[in-house]
C-alpha cells in the first residue's frame, strides 16, 4: 500500500516536471520544439516513460492545455463565489477568463502558436476534453452555491458559457466586457434566475 502510494506520488510529480519542461520549451521555441527526448532528459526519465505517461507528443499538449484548463477554472471558482448575485458572479467569471487570457504566455502561444496551428484544435476543433473539464467544474461550482438550480440545466447553461468564452478567446469580435455580459445575460435567462 505504502509502495503504491508512492509510485503514485512519483508518477504525479513526474508528469507535473514534464508538464512543467513542456510549457518551457513551448515558450521559448514554440510547439515545434517541443521533442519528447529532450522533455525526457530535461525530467530525469527515459523517453518511453513519457510515452506511457502521454501516449505521444500530442497526448503531452494535450495534458498541458487541460493542465492550463485547470488553472483558469480555479480563478473562474473564485469569481463565482465571490458574488451572491448570479448575473454578477457569471459576469465576474467570464472577465476573469479573458483577463487572465489576456496575461498568460501559454495561452497565448496555444492561440498564436509558431505557425504550426499544431495547439490551436486543442480549444477549437479538438476542445472536447476542456469543455467537458469546465463544464463538469462550472455546474459543481454552481450548483453548490445555488443549491436550487436543475443540475442539467447548469449543464447546458455551463456548457454554453464554455462555448461562448472560447469562441471569443479565439476570434474576439466585441470588447470582453460585453462578451461577459453577454455570458451572464445567457445564463441568467436560461436558468430563469433572477439577479
Amino acid at each position: 500500500m505504502v509502495n503504491a502510494r508512492l509510485s503514485g506520488r512519483a508518477r504525479q510529480l513526474m508528469r507535473a516536471d514534464a508538464l512543467d519542461v513542456a510549457e518551457a520549451i513551448v515558450l521559448d521555441r514554440g510547439y515545434r520544439g517541443v521533442n519528447m527526448q529532450e522533455v525526457a532528459d530535461r525530467v530525469g526519465v527515459a523517453r518511453q516513460t513519457l510515452y506511457s505517461e502521454f501516449g505521444s507528443k500530442q497526448g503531452l499538449a494535450s495534458a498541458l492545455v487541460l493542465r492550463l484548463t485547470g488553472q483558469f477554472l480555479d480563478g473562474i471558482e473564485r469569481a463565482l463565489a465571490a458574488h451572491p448575485e448570479m448575473r454578477a458572479a457569471w459576469w465576474a467569471a467570464a472577465r476573469y477568463t479573458f483577463d487572465a487570457a489576456a496575461d498568460n504566455p501559454l495561452l497565448k502561444a496555444v492561440l498564436v502558436g509558431d505557425g504550426s496551428g499544431e495547439l490551436l484544435p486543442l480549444l477549437t476543433s479538438e476542445a472536447a476534453p476542456v469543455v467537458r473539464e469546465a463544464t463538469e467544474r462550472l455546474v459543481t461550482g454552481v450548483c453548490r452555491r445555488w443549491p436550487g438550480l436543475d443540475h442539467a440545466e447548469v449543464g447546458v447553461a455551463a456548457e454554453a458559457a464554455t462555448r461562448l468564452a472560447l469562441s471569443h478567446l479565439v476570434l474576439p469580435l466585441h470588447p470582453p466586457d460585453v462578451v461577459a455580459e453577454h455570458i451572464a445575460e445567457l445564463v441568467v435567462r436560461f436558468l430563469g434566475h433572477q439577479g
